[in-house]
């Protein structure tokens, strides 16, 4: 694959210089779009909250203190040669999600396109390192979020958008696996408890199922569906786990 990095964390800044209102919007869908309106210039940007609180420009003045974008830079160059033999032409670029104080910000349904609703992005060329307003960033947090994302796409490349359970499971648990995640984690017997509640469900396709295994009974709950008994991620913990043993099933 070919990666370029696009900075895009001082443009998200230089909008929160403008007042909250319909300027700032104004601006916003000004800077997003492409000159004729046809499409977006900068994707991974329509992830951000353009009417965001303070909170979002302090954040945005922590990343780029601590250079993130140089941190994704060097994610990437670590990376490069493993991924040279896969197929595609991306541009790479971080951005906010407001999951903290943005109404219309649902995490658990915002994380899920992010990781499995990608086609829109690879059509246009865009991968997207979201960085979530409730976590506290860390040169850590954007380098594993850099390579995950990295290693997502050359997965997805390789073996097709997952569909099924068992396919999400084996997606998530080699990017993280690759990318030297340690979390997220759960005790040895809430993890073989929450196997034994997935596992019936891998060839399912089914949304509300989906979120409930994946990310655990708090999604479920925010969203309206049944939840399953499930601790927060625990879907993605036992993928990342699994993945680490070699023994997600195929």
């Amino acid at each position: 694959m070919q990666l370029d990095l696009i900075p895009l964390l001082k443009i998200q800044r230089d909008l929160y210089h403008i007042p909250r209102g319909h300027e700032r919007f104004r601006s916003y869908l000004e800077t997003i779009l492409k000159s004729d309106g046809s499409d977006i210039e900068f994707l991974p940007m329509a992830t951000m909250n353009p009417m965001g609180k303070e909170h979002i420009p302090v954040m945005l003045d922590t990343l780029l203190a601590m250079d993130a974008e140089g941190v994704a830079a060097c994610a990437i160059a670590d990376a490069s040669a493993q991924l040279s033999e896969y197929p595609g032409s991306f541009k790479v670029g971080l951005v906010i999600a407001d999951d903290l104080m943005g109404g219309w910000t649902n995490r658990y349904s915002c994380e899920f396109s992010d990781r499995f609703e990608v086609e829109p992005r690879f059509k246009r060329g865009w991968l997207s390192v979201v960085l979530w307003t409730s976590e506290a960033p860390s040169t850590q947090q954007v380098r594993e979020t850099t390579l995950t994302t990295l290693y997502r796409a050359a997965y997805i490349q390789r073996y097709g958008v997952a569909r099924t359970l068992q396919e999400m499971l084996n997606q998530e648990g080699y990017a993280m696996k690759m990318a030297g995640c340690q979390q997220p984690t759960l005790e040895a017997e809430d993890m073989a408890y929450s196997w034994e509640v997935i596992s019936p469900y891998l060839a399912n396709r089914d949304y509300p199922t989906l979120i409930a295994c994946l990310f655990g009974d708090r999604a479920a709950h925010s969203l309206g569906y049944t939840p399953q008994g499930l601790s927060g991620g625990a879907g993605l913990a036992i993928a990342l786990h699994r993945a680490r043993r070699n023994d997600l099933p195929t």
